[in-house]
C-alpha cells in the first residue's frame, strides 16, 4: 500500500499522529490488536490515525481508520475489549494505574506504508509523547 491516503484531497478527514511502542505496533499490523488504549483521548473527532513507532524504529509505518472510541470504567473497558487487546490484564491495569476511566480506540482498516517516513521531515513535527493532530492537506491555489 502506498502513502496515498495520507495526502488525499478529502476535506473532512481529520488525522492524528499516535506514538505506539514497537511491540504494539507490530500486533496492530498483524491484526492481533484491535484496540489501542489511551489514558487521555482526542478533544475533537479524528478519522484516521497514523502509527508512529517509537524507538528504535522512529518512523510512521502505517495508518488506520477509527471505527469508534470506547470510554468506560476500567473493568467495563477490559471486559469489552480484552479479546483483541493485544495485552494481558495485568499490563492493562498497570497502564491505567490511578485512572478511573480509560479509552480504547477501535482499530478499523489498517494500511501499512510501502515507505515508512520521519514525521519531522514530512510534517515538521517532533514525535509526540501521546498524539498530535496533523494539518490538513494543502490545497492548490
Amino acid at each position: 500500500m502506498s502513502n496515498s491516503k495520507l495526502f488525499s484531497d478529502c476535506q473532512h478527514v481529520t488525522r492524528a499522529l499516535l506514538s505506539i511502542k514497537p511491540l504494539f505496533a507490530s500486533a496492530i499490523l498483524r491484526g492481533d490488536k484491535k484496540y489501542e488504549y489511551r489514558r487521555s483521548i482526542f478533544s475533537r473527532q479524528v478519522d484516521i490515525v497514523l502509527i508512529y513507532v517509537s524507538s528504535p524504529v522512529r518512523r510512521v509505518v502505517a495508518e488506520f481508520d477509527i471505527t469508534t472510541i470506547i470510554t468506560k470504567t476500567l473493568p467495563q473497558l477490559w471486559q469489552q475489549t480484552r479479546k483483541f487487546s493485544g495485552i494481558d490484564e495485568a499490563l492493562f491495569y498497570k497502564y491505567f494505574q490511578g485512572a478511573e476511566y480509560g479509552h480504547a480506540i477501535a482499530i478499523g482498516n489498517v494500511r501499512p506504508y510501502d515507505i515508512p517516513f520521519c514525521p519531522m521531515e514530512t510534517f515538521g513535527l517532533r514525535p509526540p509523547q501521546s498524539f498530535v493532530y496533523l494539518p490538513g492537506p494543502k490545497r492548490p491555489t
